[in-house]
């Protein structure tokens, strides 16, 4: 073996497939006293540390005591312009735009407060243990410059794109429906594949681009046959009602994307609250995904997320914060929320199930399965070293602990940034409590 590989000790759980899918049992691999290899940046063993060990001649290894390692989580749905305006009070979907997020995002015209910002947020998602996200923008191609540069720099597996959106939001934030697709083709010119970033084609709801920026997005989604498609669709009664009366030829949210050509693979829609069935059936075709936001959706007074639903029809679901409507970078805070979701529908998020949506059902919402989201090998090296001790509360619930499902569990329900001791990407730590 080469000097670049590296083994890290500690109990290790992954997961292999949808417990919805395969069942519980069969859904993850678990090993109480593991080893991590990684070499060159890639996972290149997992096991047994008994098994592995005699192996790993002259290797260091790296252990951590009383801690659980996990595939890095993914955020399949955030905003990095409103880091700063996250826990701003009191409005629901479309007030909040206009009072909070729009003055907001206005500041993004100049480059230098852009990186300010990429830099506080993504040092803000590596403390608690996120390694890849599919990232809103500003309306300023320089927002999507600013924000890949410092996640090139940290050698980050990201999406990022510009908003599109030419009416119905203050002058100061629109472009036209030339000008977004001008800069859009650009971006994904300068970014789109360069080294682990993908660029995503991003209007930013149905109600704010006209049907010819909508047309040109279409287009643009189109032209490059791996670029992701990323916006909202059916948060919040009243925007649903938005869109009835802007777009009344068309026989529902999802078909204005539909007929302008954004959905299919690589489309991930946020929220998604308000689906019908037939909905539900199309972005299962389609090979579409949905962004579950447990946190926005309860702040915002959205409604609840019906996750059964969407898997009954084989929709691809993943996890999102949806900062700054969202209120917390931790995944570990979003399944807290998303078990609550549940409850209050009379239906149950198992510990496993939520282990999945964070890692494994995130990866293949984005279709980087075959990269991220497991220990498989040869998989990129993002994962998460979590702390059993972090908080008191959680080193004496751990002690009452009498299963694996139930320590997941109690993780969920207890923990944040505290719980994240170390981060790593591509085998590189980037973070350390």
């Amino acid at each position: 073996m080469t000097n670049t590989v590296k083994a890290y000790r500690a109990a290790i759980l992954h997961s292999l497939a949808d417990p919805a899918v395969v069942g519980v049992e069969q859904s993850y691999e678990y090993f109480e006293d593991g080893l991590l290899v990684v070499e060159d940046g890639r996972i290149a063993q997992v096991g047994h540390a008994a098994d592995l060990l005699p192996t790993l001649k002259g290797v260091e290894v790296v252990e951590y005591r009383d801690a659980l390692i996990t595939p890095g989580f993914i955020d399949t749905h955030i905003h990095y312009p409103q880091t700063g305006m996250i826990a701003s009070y009191g409005e629901q979907l479309l007030d909040w735009l206009n009072t909070y997020t729009f003055p907001t995002e206005r500041q993004f015209e100049d480059k230098a407060h852009a990186s300010d910002v990429a830099g506080i947020f993504l040092k803000e998602l590596l403390r608690n243990g996120t390694t890849t996200a599919l990232v809103f923008g500003s309306v300023h191609k320089q927002s999507v410059d600013a924000f890949f540069e410092a996640a090139q720099a940290l050698n980050l597996r990201m999406i990022a794109g510009k908003v599109l959106m030419d009416r119905n939001a203050p002058d100061y934030l629109t472009d036209t429906a030339e000008s977004g697709y001008a800069d859009s083709k650009e971006l994904i010119e300068r970014w789109h594949g360069k080294g682990r970033l993908h660029y995503a084609v991003t209007p930013r709801f149905a109600p704010t681009s006209t049907p010819e920026q909508l047309s040109l997005a279409g287009k643009l989604y189109q032209e490059y046959p791996d670029l992701y498609m990323h916006t909202h669709l059916s948060e919040n009664r009243q925007e649903i009602e938005w869109v009835k009366a802007l777009f009344p030829e068309r026989s529902g949210y999802l078909d204005v994307y539909d007929h302008y050509q954004l959905i299919g693979a690589r489309s991930v829609f946020a929220h998604g609250v308000h689906l019908c069935d037939e909905e539900c059936r199309r972005l299962a075709e389609t090979g579409s995904a949905v962004a579950f936001c447990p946190t926005s959706n309860l702040f915002l007074g959205s409604g609840l997320f019906d996750l059964n639903k969407l898997e009954q029809h084989g929709v691809r679901v993943g996890l999102g914060t949806d900062v700054g409507a969202g209120t917390s970078f931790s995944q570990l805070q979003s399944l807290n929320e998303a078990y609550k979701v549940m409850q209050l529908q009379g239906k149950k998020l198992d510990p496993f199930k939520s282990l999945y949506l964070a890692t494994l059902g995130g990866a293949q919402a984005l279709y980087l399965d075959d990269k991220i989201g497991n220990f498989a090998i040869g998989k990129d090296a993002d994962f998460v070293v979590l702390d059993y001790r972090a908080t008191p509360l959680i080193a004496y619930r751990m002690q009452q602990a009498k299963s694996l499902a139930e320590k997941l569990f109690a993780l969920t329900m207890l923990g944040d940034d505290r719980t994240v001791q170390e981060t790593f990407a591509a085998g590189q730590s980037v973070h350390r409590r």
